[in-house]
């Protein structure tokens, strides 16, 4: 059992939990909690840890058949999580990875397309949605908030072990040859002129988002095919950048359900 926060698994942990470039670097995330254990795919989990108060529980030491783990302290596992009110489980996994190709579905593409968005639960919330609306994948630039991030995978509440993703070295060029395969590219922009739900999205289409306080760069949104606008009423200038995405991605999702 692990007693003290200076063991070096605890401290590769906290690591993984609190240092995107240590995550890079391993390939690895920690997912918190029951739910979030039990919806990853099996052959991703890497390794367990769970709280002395958690094993005390016979239905969560069945749960923990088939896995490696080890036994925590309560008081090194409170220290250590990355919640209030921790459930005495961690897990590590492996990153999934994904092809360009992953991401495409002929006609029936349907992306979401990230510019520099910075809160993780926005970007946790989009992959949730997305998974709803049935995304085939989120494309994010450099400048997106790390999407292994613990409070963008809480947010996403297991969408991430299903929603293909790729991080763009230069999406400029990724949205090039998005364009040259037949995807239709609608920004969220300000200049919009038409309503979000005067096109056809029922074709190959990739959404727009930008960051949360400046939109999307010049150089991204001059890439578009169309810019669309959502109607506002009241003096509201602009809407959440989750609920914009949310707003896009489910009105491609009605139109293709007729």
């Amino acid at each position: 059992m692990i007693t003290s926060t200076a063991n070096q698994q605890m401290k590769n942990l906290v690591a993984l939990m609190k240092k995107a470039k240590e995550r890079k670097k391993q390939k690895t995330f920690v997912v918190e909690g029951i739910k979030m254990f039990e919806e990853a795919p099996k052959e991703q989990v890497l390794y367990v840890y769970a709280s002395s108060g958690f094993l005390e529980m016979e239905e969560h030491r069945r749960l923990l058949e088939g896995y490696p783990y080890e036994e925590v302290s309560d008081s090194v596992f409170k220290s250590v999580s990355d919640t209030q009110t921790p459930q005495g489980i961690l897990a590590l996994i492996r990153m999934p990875e994904y092809s360009y190709e992953q991401l495409l579905d002929g006609r029936r593409t349907h992306l979401l397309i990230l510019d520099g968005v910075q809160d993780p639960g926005n970007l946790g919330t989009m992959l949730r949605t997305g998974e709803g609306a049935g995304i085939t994948g989120v494309i994010m630039s450099r400048t997106t908030v790390d999407l292994f991030n613990p409070k963008t995978i809480r947010s996403t509440m297991g969408s991430i072990y299903r929603v293909p993703f790729l991080v763009a070295e230069d999406l400029g060029e990724m949205l090039k040859r998005l364009k040259a395969d037949g995807v239709n590219l609608y920004a969220a922009h300000l200049r919009g002129t038409a309503a979000y739900d005067a096109f056809d999205y029922t074709k190959s289409c990739g959404f727009l988002i930008g960051n949360e306080g400046n939109g999307l760069t010049d150089e991204i949104a001059g890439m578009a095919d169309t810019y669309i606008r959502i109607p506002m009423q009241g003096q509201v200038e602009s809407l959440n950048a989750a609920v914009s995405g949310a707003l896009l991605m489910y009105e491609c999702s009605r139109q293709r359900r007729k």
